[in-house]
């Protein structure tokens, strides 16, 4: 085949080989943070995730969907479920231990005035002395 016709077979032109062709060449300075990665960079992580559902049949892509959204459901209602069950047992203990609390610190309070009572009628030692008050 003489030289700049084409090769039917492989569609590639051939061209004369001279020995300067066949010397090495110094290779090239390589910047020290080039990376051949940055070419895969180009689709984002949900862009590759959704790529792999292709791997799996659609009855294992709806079965995980639906465990999924299951499993987001269940939570927002076990949340929903908390909050109310926290308040109902939050407001009731307050209505039903709140008088008891108030009737304690009033009986107290009474117990400090009558002691206090003896102390300005009998003097400074005598609430001591007599020990508690006798109901």
């Amino acid at each position: 085949m003489a030289p700049g016709e084409l090769d039917l077979d492989s569609g590639v032109e051939s061209l004369p080989v001279s020995s300067k062709d066949m010397t090495p060449e110094k290779p090239k300075a390589l910047p020290e943070l080039e990376d051949d990665d940055d070419e895969d960079l180009d689709e984002t992580l949900a862009e590759r995730l959704w790529g792999l559902t292709e791997m799996f049949p659609e009855s294992v892509r709806n079965a995980s969907y639906s465990l999924s959204t299951g499993a987001v459901g269940g939570a927002k209602g076990l949340y929903s479920f908390s909050r109310s069950a926290f308040w109902v047992i939050f407001s009731s203990s307050l209505i039903l231990f709140a008088p008891v609390l108030l009737e304690v610190e009033r009986a107290q309070m009474e117990e400090q005035q009558r002691n206090q009572t003896k102390q300005v009628l009998l003097g400074p030692n005598s609430a001591m002395a007599m020990g508690p008050p006798q109901r």
